[in-house]
């Protein structure tokens, strides 16, 4: 197993889509407000992370591959604060668009005791203009005619900086070149994603996205509901992360669902984004597509036993990979 996670360190993964800042403040409750029924948090640390879809890339980083970011962040103080974590992380920033248009998007989260008690979301989700979606697009188009790109993944939040034309445009672009393309989307261009080679949402997104109802109870309710999306995007490969229940992969060569592992589960944070940088490098690796998704759904589920959004500690998963392929 270690000699196939090796393979990992030779990739190169783009990674498009929208990036954040996670701050948490980190405290102590003692005591209800006298101003309203609310507890106060006397903060003990302040921290800032990178999110998003930089948290795909720390992911993919912490996996032993180099990612390389294609997002947008604003020209604010909070936007210099992600430059100089993009640094610390060494993590390039070459393909990086700073808008004057629009802040960087940075959630707050506050927690007392070991425990989320308040997130506040400071960001504008409107699209990117036309002119500025360009800009972004000859970025990724330089990236992928100088450099050896192994994978790429749309790491998706309706945060703007993903359109229809720039997804139709970057993959296009992949499959003439033969890169593959991952997803992991939200609502707003939920059927947008056509010809990708994996296509991950999760239980939510996949009923929002495709407006159905999905009984787990009843297998033909999923079934159904793949076949459909299927149908609908041509995508080699769909995987449906579905919680507890652990995932849903289907594609030529079958279907299966791979349950869970019993986890003491802290925080499911960012879990989606590990699944998904886990994803794309098992495929690009050569792995097949059940083992992909086993990896994967062994993945998200080792970065929910940690409060707030932290990459994959790669040992843990090759060590836990080891037992389950034994």
């Amino acid at each position: 197993m270690k000699k196939l996670f090796q393979q990992f360190n030779n990739l190169n993964i783009l990674v498009i889509g929208d990036v954040m800042m996670d701050s948490y403040l980190w405290g102590n409750v003692d005591r209800i407000s006298p101003e309203a029924p609310v507890p106060i948090v006397s903060v003990k640390k302040k921290e800032n992370r990178l999110g998003g879809a930089a948290n795909v890339a720390l992911n993919i980083q912490a996996l032993g591959a180099n990612p390389i970011i294609c997002a947008t962040i604003g020209t604010d103080i909070e936007g210099d604060e992600f430059i100089k974590l993009m640094d610390k992380q060494e993590l390039s920033s070459e393909g990086l668009l700073r808008l004057s248009s629009r802040p960087t998007t940075v959630k707050t989260r506050v927690i007392g005791h070991h425990q989320q008690m308040l997130r506040i979301d400071a960001e504008v989700d409107e699209e990117i203009t036309s002119s500025e979606s360009a800009d972004l697009l000859l970025r990724i188009l330089f990236i992928l005619e100088h450099q050896k790109v192994d994978a790429i993944i749309f790491e998706d939040y309706d945060k703007g900086v993903i359109s229809e034309s720039l997804i139709a445009q970057v993959v296009t672009e992949a499959n003439r070149r033969k890169i593959i393309t991952v997803v992991d989307p939200k609502k707003r261009n939920f059927l947008s994603y056509k010809d990708v080679t994996l296509f991950k949402p999760n239980l939510k997104e996949l009923r929002e996205g495709l407006k159905v109802d999905i009984n787990l109870q009843k297998s033909d309710d999923l079934d159904r509901a793949v076949n459909k999306l299927q149908e609908k995007l041509r995508a080699e490969k769909i995987m449906v992360t579905l919680s507890e229940h652990g995932v849903f992969i289907q594609s030529k060569n079958g279907k299966r669902i791979i349950p869970a592992h019993v986890r003491d589960i802290a925080d499911v944070s960012g879990a989606g984004d590990t699944v998904i940088s886990t994803a794309a490098l098992c495929l690009a690796a050569g792995f097949d597509d059940f083992k992909t998704a086993a990896i994967a759904n062994l993945a998200g589920g080792l970065v929910c036993e940690h409060i707030g959004v932290v990459p994959i500690n790669k040992d843990q998963l090759i060590e836990e990979a080891e037992e389950l392929f034994k």
